[in-house]
């Protein structure tokens, strides 16, 4: 059993353009720390407590713009066929990444959200 829940708002990633400018901002204004992912500029994870409660990304594989609110599902493939059956459209993946598979959907008002699942 996973500590997420199914369905629910579960991280936010921010988009920036430069990680490391980005970190030394958030860390010395709100103390966060980081975990950084992968060889080279990936994904940056923001810590807090109890654990990684978010990310940065960088802004080039931001579609939308400004904050990308995430959702958590235990069944990913059935989460995209419900925002299809529902009105809205998968605009990316589902794919793969470090930590499990998720997508990307503009709801029918434009707003784009993200569901992942653990891998």
């Amino acid at each position: 059993m996973s500590a997420q829940t199914h369905h629910a708002l579960d991280y936010i990633e921010i988009g920036v353009d430069d990680f490391a400018a980005a970190k030394a901002f958030y860390g010395s204004a709100f103390g966060w720390t980081f975990t950084d992912y992968g060889p080279g500029p990936a994904y940056v994870g923001i810590n807090g407590s109890g654990g990684e409660v978010g990310g940065f990304r960088l802004t080039d594989e931001v579609s939308a713009g400004g904050p990308l609110v995430l959702l958590y599902s235990d069944d990913l493939d059935a989460s995209a066929q419900a925002v299809r059956d529902a009105g809205g459209s998968v605009v990316r993946g589902p794919y793969e990444f470090p930590g499990g598979r998720r997508f990307h959907f503009h709801d029918p008002a434009g707003n784009e959200l993200g569901v992942w699942s653990a891998g």
